[in-house]
């Protein structure tokens, strides 16, 4: 475009001013579409208001043919802000961010502003990019002011800076923009930087910047408005001087959602719980929804502490980082944006003293906090409850971990309510631990198991495939001189059964454990069974931890992991992707959120991370490597298979199971003793699968070697 024949130095920067209801340079100073031929930059928040309030000016230079670029900053809310930071995804959170501004507009004029933009994008003269601050994982406003344009005779206009057009701003403050006109000595280098800036602005290369484009169903939402709304213009004056009428909103209250159906059984378990008063375990098999339970019963105990008119403090404990932020958006679901307690404790002390401030005053009805377990031992949060005196709802999830000594000792003592959740509240060989959390949070007060579940449809129903696995003959050395170690062991008073894990017979148990888990031939076994399912998805491989015990002095041997995923993605060319610690939580969801598309990933290969807490009810096929007698570890991990999912009739669960060869020269007592506690696990599978008459099948040769049979 161009003002005049001559372009744009044929008129003076007084002039630009003085016809600023003329001109194309009226747009000149505005913070959130300040406008170019072709470039544009701007800053400020984004919101459908300021957008409607500067469309005539837009429309205005796109009427002369002007084709505008903007980036702007868009209207992150504090929640927005944390689930950048936590790793959500952000597109997604940008889209949300900016229909919610969208959506909440609904005066007559800001809607006709919004549909002149819309046809300004439909006709291709607008395009819109949004960015913020993203550095060292925090996430901060984008509030930078510049801007250039130019002409079609090349001449170029720089600037910098804005008013500030909030009430405030314009009522009080002093504020300047400077000008940078291209064909003026001293200015032209700055207008040139300012025009470089733009382009790697655009190009998304500023450093420290995050630039995504306008969200797809957002920019709909504006073309779509365009072609409603009448062509009329946008009224000359806004309503910025007048201040907005004070607002007044609900606050936030637990509320089962509409569309939850609560399952009798969870009714059930809710009803057992405020029988003991609000104190007691839920044993529930992993997968039957014990997140939901609980909330189901916080919020029924927040209904009737809201008609005493009590508020209600929750604390919700959770063994790991990537389970506080699952249950974040199960809090979500019942109507309370819950604070996360992991980290620094910077980034939600405030928070926390906010909220139960407020609910001291009565001004909050329900504060809900979750956390690590880590966190909520540390000092910083210990200081913080010993301060709340308003009723407190203490929930547990993988309540077990709890029963340790660090953590047993840091659970309030003035909780009123308590609610502890696991599949295996057991400790194992820990009874210590385990009396503790029952004097803690109360007996177990409802319990479903694997076999009622699966019959009520709250589980699917599975098969079971063990595979007996020879030892090699290094292998096998080496495990007769742990057998015979351990045999001495025993001799000496120590006990297979309730052996402490850190004592001498632990570490000859866990030695021999490695042996049996890294034994080569899993690797050969799972090519079989993978090639023969190699159509199939959503299958995990379970892999045994560290690697491949040798013997002493020789270096460790490979690393199981690293073998399968050789076997997986090159020998069998099959879409896979490791799981394992070390990789961050939002690589992590991305992993999962691939796998759980079933068009990318076939095969998850994973090292113990899979075990607590991690929901992917999709996965069908299941194969365990890893040799565990941890009856914890094992339904945890069977429990990942079993859980219900759209087209998920039934799973597969194939078991590889590491037997010395016939003959190998072990004691034949301990041996036996050692095998029961491995074919345990087999039994417990088998028991019931949909087959288990070919389960025992596969397993009676073994038992009839180790006269097992009883077993």
């Amino acid at each position: 475009m161009s003002t005049s024949p001559r372009g744009l130095r044929s008129l003076s920067l007084h002039d630009r001013y003085r016809s600023d209801q003329e001109d194309v340079v009226a747009t000149f100073y505005v913070p959130a579409f300040t406008v170019a031929s072709s470039y544009s930059r701007a800053v400020g928040y984004f919101t459908s208001s300021s957008l409607a309030l500067y469309a005539r000016g837009i429309e205005t230079f796109a009427a002369r043919g002007g084709t505008m670029r903007v980036v702007a900053s868009p209207h992150l809310s504090e929640d927005d802000i944390v689930d950048i930071e936590r790793g959500y995804d952000v597109r997604a959170v940008i889209e949300r961010a900016t229909m919610r501004e969208l959506d909440f507009e609904e005066q007559e004029p800001v809607l006709d502003g919004l549909g002149m933009l819309g046809r300004l994008i439909a006709e291709g003269q607008l395009d819109i990019k949004l960015a913020f601050v993203e550095q060292a994982g925090r996430v901060g406003i984008y509030h930078e002011k510049i801007g250039v344009f130019r002409d079609d005779f090349g001449d170029l206009v720089g600037f910098t800076g804005s008013s500030n057009e909030t009430y405030g701003g314009l009522m009080a403050n002093f504020e300047s923009v400077e000008v940078y006109r291209g064909w003026v000595a001293g200015d032209g280098a700055r207008a040139l930087r300012l025009e470089r800036d733009f382009q790697a602005l655009w190009a998304n290369q500023t450093p420290n910047l995050a630039v995504e484009r306008f969200p797809d169903i957002a920019r709909e939402r504006l073309i779509k408005l365009g072609s409603e709304r009448p062509n009329r213009p946008v009224p000359g004056r806004d309503d910025a001087l007048t201040p907005a009428p004070p607002t007044v909103s609900e606050p936030m209250r637990l509320r089962i959602p509409s569309w939850l159906d609560v399952r009798g059984y969870q009714r059930q378990a809710v009803e057992s719980w405020l029988r003991q008063q609000g104190r007691g375990i839920l044993k529930m098999a992993t997968g039957t929804g014990k997140t939901k339970t609980a909330m189901i019963a916080a919020t029924q105990l927040g209904n009737v502490l809201g008609q005493r008119e009590q508020p209600l403090v929750v604390l919700i404990l959770a063994p790991l980082q990537h389970l506080v932020d699952q249950w974040i958006t199960e809090v979500g679901d019942f109507g309370v944006r819950p604070i996360a307690i992991y980290e620094a404790s910077q980034k939600w002390m405030r928070a926390v003293e906010d909220q139960l401030a407020e609910a001291r005053l009565g001004q909050r009805p329900v504060v809900v906090m979750v956390a690590t377990n880590k966190s909520f031992a540390g000092d910083r949060f210990q200081a913080v409850l010993s301060r709340i005196t308003q009723p407190l709802l203490v929930i547990a999830d993988e309540a077990h971990n709890l029963g340790s000594s660090t953590y047993r000792t840091a659970l309030p003592p003035g909780a009123t309510y308590r609610l502890a959740l696991s599949a295996t509240p057991e400790r194992w060989f820990d009874d210590a631990g385990t009396d503790a959390l029952i004097d803690y949070f109360g007996p177990i007060v409802f319990e479903l198991g694997l076999a009622k579940a699966i019959e009520m449809g709250a589980l699917c129903r599975y098969t079971y495939l063990p595979r007996l696995v020879e030892l090699n003959d290094q292998e096998t050395n080496l495990y007769v001189e742990l057998t015979t170690q351990i045999a001495k062991r025993i001799a000496a008073g120590d006990s297979v059964q309730d052996a402490d894990p850190d004592s001498p017979i632990g570490f000859l148990l866990r030695q021999r454990a490695g042996v049996m888990g890294h034994a080569e031939g899993k690797v050969a076994a799972l090519q079989a069974d993978l090639s023969a399912r190699r159509d199939s998805w959503f299958q995990l491989v379970y892999c045994a931890e560290g690697r491949r015990p040798t013997e002493p002095g020789d270096p460790p041997g490979p690393n199981q992991l690293n073998d399968v995923m050789q076997l997986v993605g090159h020998r069998l060319q099959l879409p896979a992707h490791s799981y394992v610690d070390g990789v961050s939580r939002p690589q992590r969801r991305v992993v999962l959120r691939r796998f759980s598309r079933g068009d990318d990933l076939r095969v998850l290969v994973a090292m113990r991370c899979l075990d607590e807490g991690v929901d992917i009810p999709d996965a069908r096929i299941g194969y365990l490597l890893a040799s565990s007698s941890n009856p914890r570890q094992f339904i945890q991990r069977r429990g990942r298979l079993l859980r219900r999912a759209p087209g998920k009739e039934q799973a597969e669960i194939l078991d590889y199971l590491a037997v010395p060869p016939a003959g190998a020269p072990v004691n034949f007592d301990v041996e036996r003793a050692l095998l029961a506690r491995e074919l345990q696990r087999a039994h417990e599978f088998g028991t019931l699968s949909e087959n288990y008459a070919s389960t025992l099948q596969v397993l009676r040769p073994l038992k009839e070697r180790y006269q097992l049979l009883d077993m």
